[in-house]
């Protein structure tokens, strides 16, 4: 059960409405995630706000997002980032070879080189804040200066998230299905 109320439109002042209303226009909901970030509504502002251009705007390939979040949720153990991610990869287009091989953490091993390197990224990013030099070159062959920047706040804003969803058990979301990481 999650240890804060997820806060409703209502107990808003209207411009933090107006914030809640663009959540639920670019998600197709309200998460239960920023339910609970709006008990500190600029918070929840700020979070969605940069949650949102790495979603939706971002200049990182839709593929390599996935693979980022999907390799952050495993390394950091939330499934509630998983079971909402694991859906959007598939859309996608990661295949299932891909999403497994992270999920039971093999990944970078057993899928293709170029979606390995991210998984690898994400791995190194979550457990030593950082890339090894043979990993940054990987990385840096394969994106751009812009891309790289987005690829490290993708991992941050997703350690970020898992922080607040683990430390305040935030539920999963209605209709949502749990998978197991472990």
């Amino acid at each position: 059960m999650t240890k804060l109320p997820t806060v409703g439109r209502d107990e808003l002042s209207p411009d933090k409405q107006a914030v809640y209303d663009q959540i639920v226009s670019t998600r197709g909901s309200m998460l239960n995630v920023f339910g609970v970030l709006f008990n500190n509504p600029n918070a929840a502002e700020a979070a969605s706000r940069l949650g949102e251009y790495l979603r939706y705007r971002s200049v990182l390939d839709p593929k390599v997002r996935e693979i980022l979040i999907l390799s952050t949720a495993k390394e950091l153990n939330v499934e509630y980032e998983w079971a909402h991610h694991e859906v959007e990869a598939r859309k996608v287009g990661l295949s299932d070879v891909t999403i497994e091989a992270i999920r039971s953490g093999r990944a970078p091993m057993g899928i293709p080189p170029k979606e390995g390197v991210f998984a690898q990224a994400a791995r190194e990013l979550v457990l030593n804040s950082r890339l090894t030099d043979r990993t940054y070159q990987a990385v840096e062959h394969l994106l751009s200066p812009m891309q790289l920047i987005d690829l490290i706040v993708v991992v941050g804003y997703y350690s970020m998230l898992a922080k607040v969803i683990k430390t305040l058990d935030v539920d999963l979301d209605e209709g949502v299905e749990r998978t197991p990481l472990d």
